[in-house]
């Protein structure tokens, strides 16, 4: 048979490109090698648009953000051995913030596994804690269940990632016989349970001092309209966490902020002081409650959740609420909460402890640029960041009409996360302006897709804040370790405009408050990819601060006596 009949033939590799598009996939982010090579074969006479990433890291995060922009599942590719490996650090991400996603390995041939071959790793086994399923492709009739099921098992329920291992004979294997392939149905939601909502309906009624506190799991229930439907319905102040941000808009009567270690004096305040405590697709997550014992010391607690699993995993909850949570928002909707003087309490207090933006100076006030982007930026902009500082001062300063438009590694805390996801959020979302956040640390680590961006000519705009450290580990140093400053020093960083520029990318370089107008301005008019190398004070930190292991009432606004400190690591993810 020659090599043109072969490449012809409907093997395990062209029955899985078909497969894909029957999922509805469009693009999928990879990179090429020897036992996935079959594969990119079939891509070739495939209707798929495959992106080139210069990093398999790249590749998984990308996918990782095209399906939290997108809300559809992302797609990456890899080889086995090293290629597989470098996808980890991604998968685990997905996993820990419910992101669902399909990842396809190479492996060797069958007979070859569990010799030691060449670029063979056990990926079945390294991936099994951090997906929420793994296959290993034995036969090539495995295939139409193997597919079928991994989409399903990442879309449903709490989505989250699956990896499918394919080794190298299974994809050259005849596939002719194999049926076309046929999408699984994802089970809905079921129900909640009238007699725990009917308590919950008595609860509102009752409580003096009730606040909502609402999370990531709002968008995954695609329960933002009900939510945003339940706290019009019930006036009850609400706050919401990291990954929460945008289930109401920035600017809602009742809004009082984010609320944990870098959240709002009056939305932890208000949490401290509450009697009641909705919970809404939250998992009392230790950098939104602080100190446990001492989180919410006098509120019962409503807990709703897709996941029956969170609910009272680290809180007990008094009235216990699994399954479809916008269903349970729309009955909770007819609640009436009678707590007016609590109402003008909570916004009281929001008006009073506000953010200022009026820091003294000449020098870039990063608050300031931050709430600048996001007024000229179009309303529906997706912003994507790192982690660290920025990543904070994103999170505080900027206003998101939708939990979509706002990309942050939340639970893993993975710096380098935020060019890719912006990269693929973009490819999501072709007609969207897309702006990457990013700090100098973070944006280092997966540079190398500055390459796509340009190849692929994606416009996404990139705000570097760069303060020549490694800042949130910095901060923590200087607060917490009696500032011996140990490896944070990013001095020798490159001239960042000018590193875009050899990518082909337009940059500029600003260092003064009074040119930040004109450099945003700048920067969203390009037709193209842009950067804004933004140069801060490396003594710039992120106010307010709970302190590690204290309650949340217990917030800081400047430089404390020094206290007792936290073992921590990896950028100290806030």
């Amino acid at each position: 048979m020659n090599a043109t009949v072969a490449t012809a033939q409907r093997n395990g590799a062209r029955w899985l490109t078909h497969a894909l598009e029957a999922e509805g996939v469009d693009t999928l982010f990879g990179y090429p090698g020897g036992t996935i090579m079959p594969f990119y074969d079939a891509l070739v006479d495939s209707g798929l648009k495959h992106i080139l990433v210069r990093h398999e890291q790249g590749a998984a995060l990308a996918a990782n953000g095209y399906a939290r922009a997108s809300g559809r599942v992302g797609v990456c590719v890899a080889t086995s051995g090293p290629g597989a490996s470098n996808l980890v650090t991604g998968i685990a991400d997905a996993m820990l913030d419910s992101v669902p996603m399909v990842c396809l390995t190479g492996q060797v041939a069958t007979p070859l596994m569990g010799t030691d071959a060449f670029q063979e790793l056990d990926v079945f086994g390294l991936t099994l804690p951090i997906v929420k399923h793994s296959f290993v492709a034995r036969r090539v009739d495995d295939l139409p269940e193997m597919v079928r099921e991994a989409f399903r098992i990442a879309r449903e329920g709490r989505p989250g990632p699956v990896l499918i291992d394919l080794p190298k004979d299974v994809q050259m294997a005849d596939a002719s016989h194999l049926p076309d392939h046929v999408p699984a149905a994802v089970d809905p939601q079921p129900a909640p349970a009238d007699a725990k909502l009917a308590e919950a309906l008595a609860a509102i009624a009752g409580a003096e001092k009730p606040v909502i506190y609402g999370g990531g799991g709002i968008s995954l229930s695609e329960g933002v309209e009900a939510f945003r439907q339940f706290v019009d319905a019930t006036r009850i102040p609400t706050v919401l966490t990291l990954r929460g941000l945008g289930a109401l808009p920035g600017n809602h009567p009742q809004f009082l902020g984010m609320l944990g270690m870098h959240g709002t004096r009056a939305a932890n305040m208000a949490v401290q002081e509450a009697d009641l405590l909705i919970v809404v697709g939250a998992r009392f997550d230790d950098r939104a409650t602080g100190k446990l014992a001492e989180f919410a010391p006098f509120a019962r607690v409503i807990h709703l959740d897709a996941d029956a699993y969170e609910i009272s995993k680290l809180r007990s909850a008094d009235i216990a609420i699994p399954g479809d949570v916008a269903a349970g928002l729309r009955t909770l909707s007819a609640a009436r909460s009678t707590c007016e003087e609590w109402r003008k309490r909570c916004a009281g207090n929001r008006e009073r402890h506000g953010f200022r933006y009026d820091a003294p100076g000449s020098d870039i006030y990063a608050p300031a640029l931050l709430k600048r982007l996001c007024e000229v930026a179009p309303a529906d902009t997706i912003i994507a960041c790192d982690v660290g500082q920025h990543q904070m001062w994103v999170a505080q300063h900027c206003k998101f009409s939708d939990p979509r438009n706002h990309l942050t590694s939340g639970a893993l805390g993975t710096m380098g996360f935020g060019l890719p996801a912006a990269m693929g959020a973009q490819f999501a979302c072709p007609d969207r302006t897309v702006v990457l956040v990013s700090g100098d640390g973070s944006f280092m680590m997966n540079v190398q897709e500055l390459t796509t961006i340009a190849r692929c000519k994606l416009p996404v705009k990139i705000v570097l804040l760069d303060n020549s450290a490694l800042g949130m580990v910095r901060q923590w140093q200087e607060l917490f370790f009696a500032e011996r400053y140990s490896e944070i020093d990013l001095s020798d960083n490159p001239d960042f405009a000018a590193l875009a520029r050899v990518f082909g990318i337009p940059a500029q370089r600003i260092d003064l408050r009074n040119q930040v107008d004109g450099a945003l301005a700048d920067l969203l008019a390009q037709p193209g990819p842009a950067l804004l190398h933004v140069a801060i004070d490396i003594k710039a930190n992120v106010w307010p601060l709970v302190p590690p292991n204290h309650a949340n009432s217990t917030m800081l606004d400047a430089n404390p006596a020094k206290q007792s400190p936290e073992p921590s690591s990896h950028a100290i993810p806030a």
